[in-house]
């Protein structure tokens, strides 16, 4: 008995001592993925308290950088002194590993889903040679069987066709029949299928990017990019659901090779290939006058958080205007206190969300980050539609469009795609969109919370770090 009881006793000890050095490895890689402190204290805490549920889903959810430190094999090279482009939005996103701004033509940016949908419907149809389409959710619907019709054509055409969907945002689209695209000969990766390589810890790593890509290097190249994802209520909604306000754009010209270098990238990580080498080198620096815009990557496969330090030095470096818009707004620290200081010193800091989301944890979560800018002068602003877009407008120097929500997720894991555009027609077009969109909002107004409002926004925050 004696015996018995001493083995159990050295069991136990052998285990405790296996789960504390587990919890310290760990531990250590959490330190180690600079991650923002909300996600940090919420793994720490989870680990510390519940070791045995949270080390498989660390396992699982963890990692959140796939690159080491250093710049990405995308970038170009940063401008040189004397460079037009080189101003401070086009230096700061070369310092952070970007490709150098290049020179684009025929703008269209769509703010009405059915002229989004013609112009997507154009670049697939007007493809010559190749088309590559990246989507987070390709629809169970008749705006998804359109795009796979309109896919399953060009490659029975006989052009080169890929799609690459993620493997999450396929669920999320209701599973759509891929069957027809394959058999038609287009070329299907999915973007990490839940669960495949869970002990590389990459299932939370979503592809949120959306681009269409025709024909790049050749004089009929086009990009179709922004936030909508390939469903009905991104373009046309559904009888007793209207379409979403949403944001896309075209455009032709050098800067299309980029986003072709982008998903490649991509491409070439969901097929397990060897990433191939950069074409952005080739494309042209703008001229004086020309206009110009660089594509930015943000994501796992980016040494640094790329557009989450893009805003931050945007809104201490803004002297007039901050113009935002996102679906979903949870800002880390760095973020928000950028925010408040340039609304402080007297730049006009705006904020645009939708009254209500299609995610209501989301929208709990969003409350403390609302309050602390609502208080420091922050003009927030909220539609009475579901507002999908994702922009934002700095003075007259800088606009960004396409993917990137205001949260943590996009911020942080997701890989992400964000168009910097550098001209000043570009960035007014963008922020005559935002000021039309606004005069249909009303201005938030911030009440102190009560106790049980106050402990489950923390409790959301908390358990919602990776959501």
């Amino acid at each position: 008995m004696a015996a018995l009881t001493l083995s159990r006793l050295l069991s136990l000890h052998g285990l405790a001592v296996a789960v504390g050095l587990l919890v310290y490895v760990v531990l250590s890689h959490v330190r180690h993925q600079r991650r923002h402190p909300s996600a940090a204290i919420g793994w720490v805490l989870s680990l510390l308290l519940l070791p045995y549920l949270a080390l498989p889903l660390y396992l699982l959810f963890g990692t959140r950088k796939l690159t080491r430190a250093g710049r990405s094999s995308l970038a170009a090279g940063a401008p040189r002194p004397g460079d037009d482009e080189a101003a401070w939005p086009a230096q700061t996103a070369a310092a952070l590993g970007q490709p150098r701004a290049t020179p684009y033509r025929a703008l269209a940016v769509h703010a009405d889903g059915s002229a989004s949908l013609r112009a997507l419907l154009e670049v697939i149809d007007g493809a010559r040679h190749t088309l590559d389409l990246c989507t987070f959710i390709l629809g169970r619907d008749a705006i998804g069987a359109t795009v796979s019709a309109r896919l399953a054509a060009r490659a029975s055409a006989g052009l080169r066709v890929r799609l690459l969907l993620d493997g999450v945002g396929r669920m999320l689209g209701g599973r759509p029949d891929l069957s027809a695209l394959r058999r038609a000969g287009v070329h299907l990766e999915l973007f990490v299928p839940p669960l495949q390589s869970p002990l590389k810890g990459r299932t939370n790593l979503r592809n949120h990017r959306k681009l269409v890509v025709a024909d790049a290097g050749r004089a009929t190249e086009r990009l179709w990019c922004g936030g909508r994802n390939l469903a009905a209520e991104y373009f046309e909604g559904t009888p007793g659901h209207p379409a979403w306000r949403d944001l896309s754009f075209d455009l032709q010209g050098p800067l299309v090779r980029q986003a072709a270098d982008l998903f490649q990238h991509d491409w070439a990580f969901a097929a397990g290939a060897e990433a191939p080498g950069t074409d952005a080198e080739a494309a042209p620096g703008a001229a004086a006058g020309e206009p110009a815009a660089q594509v930015i990557a943000s994501g796992p496969d980016q040494a640094d958080d790329t557009l989450q330090a893009l805003l931050v030095s945007a809104a201490y470096r803004a002297h007039t205007r901050v113009k935002l818009v996102s679906p979903y707004v949870v800002l880390d620290d760095a973020l928000l206190m950028a925010l408040t200081l340039a609304a402080r010193r007297g730049v006009q800091v705006e904020l645009l969300l939708p009254e209500r989301s299609n995610h209501r944890l989301a929208d709990i979560a969003r409350h403390r980050s609302l309050r602390a800018l609502a208080s420091a002068g922050v003009q927030v602003w909220l539609a009475p539609h579901m507002l999908h877009a994702k922009a934002a407008i700095i003075d007259d120097a800088l606009a960004l469009a396409g993917s990137a929500n205001l949260d943590s997720r996009s911020l942080f894991l997701n890989y992400e795609l964000m168009v910097a555009f550098h001209d000043p027609g570009a960035i007014a077009r963008y922020g005559a969109w935002f000021d039309l969109e606004r005069g249909t909002a009303r201005r938030y107004v911030a009440h102190p919370p009560g106790l049980w409002r106050d402990l489950g926004e923390g409790l959301v925050l908390w358990i919602g770090f990776q959501l």
